[in-house]
This record gives C-alpha cells, sequence and structure tokens, in this order.
C-alpha cells in the first residue's frame, strides 16, 4: 500500500449490535476493491477481521480489528469493533481513534440494545455518525418503518440519504442542510436552490457538528450499496485535520491541546494492543502530529523512557504490510515495543505531551477464579498480565482478607474468553469458586474480664495478668486506653497488651473475621517480679479479648453497597422488585434527561456478585449500574448461624 496524506485519509468506527453486518460490510468492501476475490462468511470462519481463533468459534467479533480500504486514492481506515455489551472498552477506543462512526442497524431486528450502546457512544464522545439499515434483500425489509423507529429514538437529527445526490433533493433534506449553515439558511427561505458545492458543504458541516444523522441502506452479502457507501464517506467524513484538538497535559502537567497537523513534532497514542504468540505484542496507534517513521527513537512519557520503532506496518486483519512512515492522522502497527502499553503516548522528546487516558467502563461484574493445577498460580497470574494487555478493561484484583483472586469485567461472557485465553495461550485450566465475602466481627455489649497467662518450667517462668473492660465504640478498629492505679501494671508492659489485643482483633472468635468498633480499657492487673514480661502480658490480653468478646454480645457484620441504578421507565418495577428480593433498599429515584430513572439503593455485597447479568437480562441490556462500598451491617441471625457453623466446620 502507497503511503497517504493526511487530507486523503479518513478513520470510521463501525458499531452496533452483534450479528448486524459490520463484518459482512468490510467483506464487501474488500471485495469491491479487490483485496479478496471470495465474500467470506461468518459461519464459516474465513472473514478477514474476525481471524482470531476464539472468534471463529463463537462466531462473533471479541476484538477490535482494523482493516484500511483504498477507494478513489483515498484511504478509509475501518476499525470493526466487538457488539456486545460486555466489549464496550473496545468501542470506547476505536472512537477515540476516529473522526466518525458508522451504526449498523439489522432491518430485522431493529433498534437492538447494542444500538442505542452505540448511539450513546458516539453521543458521549461528539462523533460525527452515519446510520446505515442493513439486509436490505430480505423479506421483512420496510426502510421507512426502520427509519421511523430510529428517529422516535434518536430525534430528529436523522435525514434519509440516497446516492449519488442532486441539486433536485427532497425538502427534507434541503432544511437539514440549511439549518447547518446560516447562509444556506438564508438561501433556503428565499426559495433559491441550493449547488452541488453546496449542498456538500452544508451535509459536511452538520455531518460534523452531529445536527445532520445520514441513514442509508444495504445489502452487502449481495454487493448493494457498498460503493455508494464508500463514496458517502469518502465525501463528508471529516479528515483527521478537521478534527477537534486534541487534548492532554505536557511535562509539567498543565492542560495542552494538539491539533492534528503534519508539521510538528511526532505525538501518537496507542489505542489497542495484541498479543501474537508469534510476533509478539503488537500495539496499534493513532498518529496525531507529525509523521511517524520506522527506525526513529519516541519517548513514552508514561514511564520517561525512549522506545525504538521497528518496521511500521498496517494490518488487515492478520495479515501485514510494511510502511515507511505514517502521517498525522493515520493508524499503524508497530511490534514488539519493550514498555509501550494501550492508553500510551508516544511522542518526541523535545515536545513531550500525555493525552487523555482510554476511557475503559469501572468492572460490575466479578468471579473469583483459581488454577486447576495450584503449581500453575504463576503461569495463571503471568497469562493474566499478558491478556490485560490486550484489554484493559479487566481487572484482576487479589483480596487480602479472602486470599481469592478476582477477575472483574462486564459480564460473563467477556470472563469466559479471558479463562478460555488462558488455556489456549498459556496452557492454564482455571476454575471458578464460590466468592467469599469479607465480613466483620464486633460487640453489641459490654464485658468486664479477667485474662491471666501463667507458666511455670523450672528456671524462669511467665506472668501476665490483666482486668480489661469491653464495650461498643465508634472507632473503626481499636480503641484502647488504660486507668491503671498503683502500679498494678508497670507502664512498659501496656504497650504489650494494646499488641496482644491488635492481634486478635485479626482474627475474632466467631468466623475467624477481622474485629471492628471494639473498646478495650486496661484498668487493673498484676505482675511478678520475675516472671513477667513482654510476652506474658500479651498473651494475657489474648485470653482477655477472647473471654470479654464472647461475654459481650458479639455479631457478624456484613458489607452494604451504596447503588445507583440507571433503567427505562418501563423496566422500574421489575428491577425494584429484584432489588427486595436481594435484601436491598430503594432509598429514592432522580428521573435523567436521557428519559431514564436513576434508582437509589442500597444491598448486601453477598446478593450482588451476579447483579450484572441479573440486571442485563431484567432489562434486555439495557439497565446500567454502579456501586460502592457504603457501610457495615450487622448479619440477619439465621445468616450469622449459617456462617459461623460453616466456619467452625471448617477450623
Amino acid at each position: 500500500m502507497k503511503g497517504y496524506t493526511s487530507e486523503t485519509i479518513r478513520n470510521v468506527a463501525l458499531l452496533g449490535h452483534g450479528g448486524c453486518g459490520k463484518t459482512t460490510f468490510l467483506e464487501a468492501a474488500l471485495l469491491e476493491t479487490g483485496v479478496i476475490n471470495k465474500l467470506g462468511k461468518i459461519d464459516a470462519g474465513n472473514t478477514v477481521s474476525d481471524y482470531d481463533k476464539m472468534e471463529i468459534e463463537k462466531g462473533f467479533s471479541i476484538n477490535t480489528s482494523v482493516v484500511p480500504i483504498e477507494w478513489k486514492d483515498s484511504k478509509i481506515n475501518f476499525i470493526d469493533t466487538p457488539g456486545y455489551f460486555d466489549f464496550v472498552g473496545e468501542v470506547n477506543a476505536a472512537l477515540r481513534a476516529s473522526e466518525a462512526a458508522v451504526i449498523m442497524v439489522d432491518a430485522g431486528a431493529g433498534i437492538q440494545v447494542g444500538t442505542e450502546a452505540a448511539w450513546k457512544a458516539c453521543e458521549r464522545y461528539s462523533t460525527p455518525r452515519f446510520i446505515v439499515i442493513t439486509k436490505r434483500d430480505k423479506d421483512e425489509f420496510d426502510f421507512y418503518k426502520t427509519f421511523e423507529e430510529l428517529k422516535d429514538k434518536f430525534g430528529e437529527t436523522l435525514i434519509p440519504l440516497s446516492w449519488p445526490l442532486s441539486a433536485d433533493i427532497d425538502e427534507e433534506l434541503k432544511e437539514a442542510i440549511a439549518s447547518a449553515d446560516d447562509e444556506l439558511m438564508e438561501k433556503y427561505f428565499e426559495g433559491e436552490e441550493f449547488t452541488d458545492e453546496e449542498i456538500k458543504k452544508g451535509l459536511v458541516k452538520g455531518i460534523s457538528e452531529g445536527v445532520i444523522v445520514p441513514v442509508c441502506s444495504s445489502a452487502f452479502e449481495l454487493g448493494h450499496g457498498v460503493a455508494g457507501l464508500l463514496d458517502v464517506l469518502l465525501t463528508y467524513v471529516p479528515t483527521p485535520l478537521q478534527h477537534g484538538a486534541y487534548k492532554g497535559f505536557n511535562n509539567a502537567n498543565e492542560p495542552v491541546e494538539r491539533m492534528c497537523v503534519t508539521d510538528a513534532p511526532m505525538s501518537a497514542f496507542v489505542f489497542k494492543t495484541i498479543v501474537d504468540p508469534f510476533v509478539g505484542k503488537i500495539s496499534i496507534m493513532k498518529v496525531v502530529t507529525g509523521k511517524m517513521n520506522s527506525g526513529t527513537e519516541v519517548y513514552n512519557e508514561r514511564v520517561g523512557k525512549s522506545e525504538k520503532l521497528g518496521k511500521l506496518f498496517f494490518l488487515r486483519g492478520k495479515n501485514q504490510t510494511e510502511l515507511n512512515y505514517a502521517e498525522a492522522g493515520d493508524i499503524v502497527a508497530v511490534a514488539k515495543l519493550q514498555y509501550t502499553q494501550s492508553g500510551d503516548t508516544l511522542c518526541d522528546k523535545s515536545d513531550v505531551i500525555r493525552y487523555l487516558p482510554l476511557d475503559y467502563p469501572s468492572p460490575t461484574y466479578y468471579i473469583a477464579i483459581e488454577a486447576e493445577d495450584k503449581g500453575d498460580e504463576e503461569k495463571m497470574g503471568t497469562g493474566l498480565a499478558k491478556l490485560r494487555e490486550e484489554d484493559p478493561s479487566f481487572v484482576v484484583e487479589r483480596n487480602a482478607e479472602t486470599h481469592q483472586t478476582l477477575l472483574g469485567g462486564q459480564g460473563d461472557m467477556q470472563l469466559s474468553i479471558i479463562m478460555a485465553k488462558l488455556k489456549d495461550r498459556f496452557g492454564v485450566n482455571v476454575k471458578t469458586v464460590p466468592q467469599k465475602i469479607a465480613y466483620r466481627e464486633t460487640i453489641k455489649g459490654t464485658s468486664d474480664v479477667q485474662g491471666k497467662h501463667k507458666k511455670q518450667s523450672g528456671g524462669a517462668g511467665q506472668y501476665g495478668d490483666v482486668h480489661i473492660r469491653f464495650s461498643p465504640s465508634s472507632e473503626p478498629g481499636l480503641e484502647f486506653s488504660e486507668e491503671l492505679f498503683g502500679g498494678s501494671v508497670p507502664k512498659n508492659y501496656v504497650p504489650a497488651v494494646e499488641k496482644g489485643l491488635l492481634e486478635c482483633m485479626e482474627k475474632g472468635p466467631l468466623a475467624g473475621c477481622k474485629c471492628v468498633n471494639v473498646k478495650a480499657v486496661l484498668y487493673d492487673g498484676s505482675y511478678h517480679d520475675v516472671d513477667s514480661n513482654e510476652v506474658s502480658f500479651k498473651l494475657a490480653a489474648g485470653l482477655a479479648f477472647r473471654k470479654g468478646i464472647a461475654e459481650a454480645n458479639p455479631c457478624l457484620l456484613e458489607p452494604i453497597m451504596h447503588m445507583e441504578i440507571y433503567v427505562p421507565d418501563e423496566y422500574m418495577g421489575d428491577v425494584m422488585g429484584d432489588m427486595n428480593k436481594r435484601r436491598g433498599k430503594i432509598l429514592g429515584m432522580e428521573p435523567q434527561q436521557s428519559g431514564e430513572q436513576k434508582l437509589l439503593a442500597e444491598a448486601p455485597q453477598a446478593e450482588l456478585f451476579d447483579y450484572a447479568l441479573g440486571l442485563r437480562s431484567m432489562t434486555q441490556g439495557r439497565g446500567t449500574f454502579e456501586k460502592k462500598f457504603e457501610r457495615y451491617q450487622e448479619v440477619p441471625k439465621a445468616m450469622a448461624d449459617k456462617i459461623i457453623e460453616e466456619h467452625q466446620t471448617r477450623e
């Protein structure tokens, strides 16, 4: 492939629900431009963009892939994104690298959750967009029925568009074009006809500003609409040079902006990483300013180190074609960069910039995993670290209290694929195990106890004697004080008493959980001139703790989560009913500008492990939520008894 200038490049993200036709369109475009001589099929596993073994097995896109199409002396870099909600992080990254998006809608299925998610993502990034109603060859196809549904859902900016355009356009399109430009609006009111150039000018401006969203139709499997769509995109998608300023920070952490221009020091950001078992790590990046050349040295601002670029190449599925350079606005790949990760900025050391990080959603669904073979734990950790380079939208956390490895993401599909990749690429079989809760123990009453440690074994013995009052405290941990008189316990042994209590707080007597909100007052005791020492008083304190907590009405606490749940009105009843079943409590609701309702709720963590899946099922994928730890609350007695019994059985 020849090199392209910034003016002849377009970067377009392909969005939409799974199965809407994105991959089929790319196959048709590659056939139309002579890159392939036969249309690949998803069910045959021979498409260019879905080449990953896992994608072929599953029959749908899992990874973002970049497929450049050469058309009329220009290049359109199509960024094909997965259609399922679990992979929303891939969509966000693709939009960061694009100047426009095409949202594809299956005519038979209509508006699906992936359609709505794609529209919302474009709104969030202010991305110019086009809508293509696909599968025009199907019996159920009705363009205007689907168009009206889309217009009812997304607003009056949607305008039907046929290609090629001429001055003889319908009134609706003419009015939309006029609304995008004051001069054209004046001409429209005076009843004058627009020239072809004015139509183009108005459409380009209207699409770029988001006040016009063209809607077309196609039947890509038959080759219908392919050339027309490529023409439309080439004509109306803004060039990289027309993109707004890219925001970031300089060396002094001050906000700066960079326009996409060629006559400036080089800068680029990495929006996708592929870990290839044969080639190694491949970094895919958008060049923002200047010109990137193979063999040059670039600076990674995040790690503060320089990297030498190897050969530049563009990807088309799994195929690589070398390039000597890439200009501002282009998308290019580089292999085997040592320090670079997704989201990193590469730049000229003389003009350092750090572009804003990629937007990955916080995980909403967690599972606990462990290697089936205990000897593979290290391999599992290494494999997960490698996979996170490809997909930073999932997280790996080690819970220090429960000693579990937690895998977090957007849903069960994403996490099951990660586990499958661990087996396929790294030979590690992993299994899910029940998640444990980090319960707490505390007291509701008071006690006054003695703890005496006495041991005589010939020679020096051990002696420690303490009297301690226990009561509830507002302090989160141990609130310790002393009220000693007359030297009953020498002052130098008091720290040992506190230390003994603190150690016991780590493992309570009910279920071995951490103790909280306990007040302990050391008020009396005794000692032996010879046999007393710090160890003796530490052990005496432990005896007092176990006895004192048992006599002070101990109880078990569970973590309560604060939740903000966003749902369309029609699902409110189901969501509220489900929350009640989960021992939750609705605190209120707030209408949103989007038309959704925001429910404020609280619920025990133990009831929320599968909430992401449940909410998705109840709302057909349209509900979302955020949660955070709020407080600890007493566990109902029946549940507490069961938890304590299970602990005692294990012990």
